[in-house]
């Protein structure tokens, strides 16, 4: 049977994917702050302003104005989009309070606001970026799990395909990536290490339900008027770049302890 795929708007990550990401699919997008995130979101949203799709960017970590911006850097014009009725950019707590402003990180009210902008866009296929979906159990971890699939399981019915971004807070004792990867139907993964002096990228897809994917990582860089560009595949492991021992040992103790509370909550 045929699967019906959307391009990543990048036509190497689209050739990693056997030709994009299945339709319906909610994606983890994850890694530490700075790895390249939020400029795969923006091409994401980019390649639907051009297909034709119903587009909506939620940005609970940077204001609208500041995606808008980003976008433009690459040669996306949001602006455009959002006048011309293709794009709605959902801001949370960053920018003027309008319509499309969320007025707290409760996970209803994001829910409830992005089918307010679906029924506002129209009916067809949609996509939809959460950047980031961590934001919204930051004060509590415990619920990362829950409120990931509550998200999946209500827009799916709305033919949303979903890039949701998670980050890392890998200086502290939390990790708040692991709600929406156990629910979801892909995990993209960034990583980033330092080498000979140099920041180095790295994007690596863990898992894609219905794909024969790559599997091997993939270094990548960040250029001006282009956006993502991957370089091509590395003969680094991935335990070459992993985060440090100490860390890994947070993030286990950390989703023991979400795990606990967890067992002990109520939804």
């Amino acid at each position: 049977m045929s699967i019906e795929r959307l391009s990543t708007g990048i036509p190497a990550l689209d050739e990693m994917l056997a030709g994009g990401i299945p339709r319906g699919f909610t994606v983890a997008v994850t890694g530490e702050p700075g790895t390249g995130k939020t400029i795969l979101c923006i091409h994401f949203i980019a390649q639907g302003i051009r297909d034709g799709d119903k587009c909506i960017y939620v940005t609970t970590e940077e204001s609208r104005e500041s995606i808008i911006t980003q976008a433009s850097q690459f040669g996306f014009d949001f602006s455009r989009a959002i006048s011309e009725g293709k794009l709605v950019l959902i801001d949370a707590l960053m920018g003027v309070e309008d319509q499309w402003t969320i007025k707290s990180l409760n996970i209803e009210e994001l829910v409830s606001k992005i089918i307010e902008a679906k029924k506002t866009l129209g009916y067809g296929r949609a996509r939809l970026v959460i950047d980031s979906l961590s934001a919204f159990w930051l004060d509590k971890p415990a619920m990362a799990r829950r409120h990931s699939y509550f998200v999946k399981k209500v827009l799916y019915k709305w033919d949303f395909t979903i890039l949701a971004t998670s980050q890392y807070a890998i200086t502290t004792s939390e990790a708040f990536g692991w709600g929406i990867e156990h629910i979801a139907d892909g995990i993209i993964r960034f990583r980033r290490h330092v080498k000979g002096g140099t920041l180095k990228r790295y994007i690596l897809i863990e898992k894609m339900r219905h794909t024969p994917h790559s599997l091997s990582m993939h270094e990548i860089m960040i250029e001006h008027g282009k956006g993502l560009v991957i370089l091509g595949p590395v003969e680094e492991r991935r335990e070459d770049i992993a985060l440090p021992k100490k860390v890994m040992e947070k993030i286990r103790r950390a989703s023991e302890k979400a795990q606990l509370e967890l067992a002990g909550d109520s939804y």
